[in-house]
């Protein structure tokens, strides 16, 4: 049960990190680009072909 508990607050706390940096690379792209991305937007860029083709799509 214990090692359950490690388990469980490990997975956590990589869910927790990976959110974070997702964060931080929307607040990175708004940053460079000079956009806002909206929450709704930014929850469904999970990878960096997402993040380019989302950036291409809304700068023109």
């Amino acid at each position: 049960m214990l090692e359950d508990q490690r388990t469980m607050s490990s997975v956590e706390e990589r869910v927790k990190k990976i959110s974070l940096d997702t964060v931080e690379l929307v607040m990175a792209l708004e940053e460079e680009f000079d956009c806002e991305i909206p929450d709704e937007e930014a929850e469904k860029i999970t990878t960096v072909q997402q993040a380019i083709d989302y950036i291409n799509a809304h700068l023109k």
